[in-house]
C-alpha cells in the first residue's frame, strides 16, 4: 500500500475540496448516530431502539463510499469522515457494551491496544510528513465483520429467545474481526517502518 505525505494531492487527482456533498451528508448523519446510540443504551435502557441505531449505522458503512463513487463526489474530507465513523462506531459500542456487560473488558482492551498501535504509528509517520494511509481491504473487512458482529451481540443480549443463536453468529463475527483488525494494523505498521526507513535514508543521502 504506497503512502502519501500530508499536504500531496490524492493519487490520481480525483479527491476534491467539496464539503456541501451527498456522501459527506450521510456520515454527518451516520457520526450522529453515535450519541444517539450511547444515550439510547446507556441512559434511558432503551436496548432494541440502541440496536436499531447500531444495526442502521453499521449496515450502511459502503452507503457512503458507493454514492461518492457513483455520483462521482469523492472528497477529501468525505475520505476523513468514512474511517472516522466507523471507528467512532466501534469504540463507542466497545465503551458502551463493556458498560452494560455485553461483552468481557479483555475484548474491549484488545480492540483499543490495536487503535493505540494504530494512533502512534499515524503520529510517527506525521513527524515525516505522511497523512492518514488509505484504508485496506483487510480493514475494511474487519471492519464489516465487528459493524455486523456488534448489533448481533446486542440482539442476544436485549431480546429474550435470541441468546443462543444470536450470540453463537455474532461471537463467530467478533473474533474474527478482531483477528483481522489487529492484521490489518500490522500490515499498517509494517509499511509505516518502510517508508520511514525510506525517508531516513533519502535524508541522510541529501
Amino acid at each position: 500500500m504506497s503512502r502519501r505525505p500530508a499536504e500531496a494531492d490524492h493519487p490520481g487527482g480525483t479527491a476534491s475540496g467539496r464539503v456541501l456533498t451527498l456522501p459527506n451528508l450521510i456520515s454527518f448523519l451516520r457520526l450522529l448516530g453515535v450519541p444517539l446510540f450511547l444515550y439510547l443504551l446507556l441512559v434511558v435502557h432503551a436496548d432494541v431502539a440502541a440496536l436499531v441505531v447500531l444495526a442502521v449505522g453499521g449496515t450502511t458503512d459502503w452507503v457512503d463510499g458507493w454514492v461518492a463513487r457513483r455520483l462521482r463526489q469523492v472528497s477529501r474530507l468525505g475520505e476523513l469522515l468514512d474511517p472516522l465513523a466507523d471507528r467512532l462506531y466501534i469504540l463507542a459500542t466497545l465503551v458502551a457494551f463493556t458498560a452494560r456487560d455485553v461483552v468481557p473488558w479483555q475484548f474491549t482492551a484488545a480492540l483499543l491496544a490495536r487503535e493505540l498501535l494504530l494512533l502512534v504509528s499515524l503520529a510517527v509517520l506525521r513527524r515525516y510528513g505522511y497523512g492518514p494511509p488509505p484504508v485496506h481491504y483487510v480493514g475494511k473487512t474487519a471492519t464489516f465483520l465487528l459493524l455486523a458482529a456488534f448489533p448481533t451481540l446486542l440482539l442476544a443480549h436485549a431480546v429474550s429467545g435470541a441468546e443462543a443463536a444470536a450470540g453463537a453468529i455474532g461471537w463467530a463475527l467478533a473474533w474474527w474481526g478482531l483477528v483481522l483488525y489487529w492484521v490489518a494494523g500490522a500490515m499498517y505498521v509494517v509499511q509505516a517502518v518502510r517508508l520511514i526507513r525510506a525517508a531516513r535514508a533519502a535524508g541522510a543521502a541529501a
